[in-house]
């Protein structure tokens, strides 16, 4: 049933957005160069890695040493601030590497870093949203996001995802919990026993 509302939601949505994402395209196009999109590998379902789609936020660095917040754009952090630099994930979700709601897929290199426990999140398709990003996004720490994801596995339904869908609605009009405090977006991922110090797109 899942995959079912997955497939539907996102043909629809694709269809209604196609004028949108042509003008953020341009936009994208226009103020940053090619590419319009940002492609990175990101671990899915029981770990399979795919292709996970983005529009780009951030200009290259060429090997400089910059930060992610100095690549940041303006136009990157309107479209961070809206979420609209996720909407390519909707060709994720309707090629079945993602659902619209599940625990948010993160870097392949964090893969040996998971607990036993934290790798459950991976039991579930990743998700445009999910259970912890209603409840803090890039504002709470990450033994919080993925004590919220295995809940998330544990407690999954279709009634819970329509709330999720809700909450993260609001979440979008009031631009909340965007990024962590002096970051671009999170901080990098060390073990539950290390400390974070760095950034990702």
């Amino acid at each position: 049933m899942k995959r079912v509302a997955d497939i539907l939601m996102s043909f629809a949505l694709i269809l209604s957005c196609l004028p949108l994402a042509f003008f953020l395209s341009f936009m994208v196009l226009f103020f940053m160069g090619w590419p319009i999109l940002f492609r990175q590998i990101r671990p899915g379902l029981r770990g399979k890695p795919f292709a996970l789609l983005k529009f780009r936020t951030m200009i290259y660095s060429g090997g400089n040493s910059d930060t992610d917040a100095q690549r940041l754009t303006l136009l990157g952090r309107g479209l961070r601030k809206t979420s609209l630099d996720e909407l390519p994930q909707l060709w994720n979700v309707l090629v079945g590497e993602m659902s619209l709601i599940g625990p948010r897929p993160l870097l392949m290199e964090y893969l040996p870093l998971y607990t036993s426990e934290q790798a459950r999140r991976m039991e579930v398709r990743p998700g445009i949203t999910g259970w912890a990003q209603v409840h803090g996004r890039n504002a709470i720490s990450w033994e919080e996001k993925f004590r919220l994801d295995v809940w998330y596995v544990d407690n999954r339904s279709f009634l819970l995802d329509m709330k999720i869908l809700l909450m993260t609605a609001w979440q979008v009009v009031a631009r909340r919990d965007i990024s962590a405090p002096g970051h671009a977006t999170a901080p990098r991922f060390l073990g539950s026993a290390s400390k974070p110090n760095a950034n990702h797109e």
